[in-house]
């Protein structure tokens, strides 16, 4: 189980973590608290499934796929990046699909975005 810290307020995950607009939902449950304004998602403990949100975000290692409307700053993704602006990462165990550009360490799958950027 991977515990998580979205602006401040913790939330524990086996499988998704998913954020639009202000609402965030937990393994497919709408959660009460809403964000407004968000400003960081943090995987204190564990590896998370799978992130999608509309917004950017910043997150640790995600054992699955990651799918932002805006940028991704992360550390390893197992699974495939998707993401409306750049993206920032260590590994990546799948593709990665941006809308701006890629700073990146090794990818085992394809890379399309405008600007590509190895190291």
């Amino acid at each position: 189980m991977a515990k998580i810290v979205i602006n401040g307020v913790e939330y524990f995950s086996d499988n998704s973590i998913s954020i639009n607009g202000d609402t965030v939902t937990v393994d497919g449950i709408e959660q009460n608290a809403k964000i407004p304004n968000l400003v960081e998602i943090r995987i204190l403990e564990g590896t998370i499934q799978n992130l999608i949100t509309d917004r950017s975000v910043t997150c640790k290692n995600v054992g699955g796929n990651i799918e932002a409307g805006g940028s991704v700053n992360c550390d390893d993704v197992e699974g495939n990046i998707t993401a409306g602006g750049s993206v920032n990462c260590d590994d990546v165990g799948g593709n990665i699909e941006a809308g701006g550009s890629v700073n990146c360490d090794d990818v085992t799958g394809s890379i399309n975005a405008p600007k590509v950027r190895h190291g």
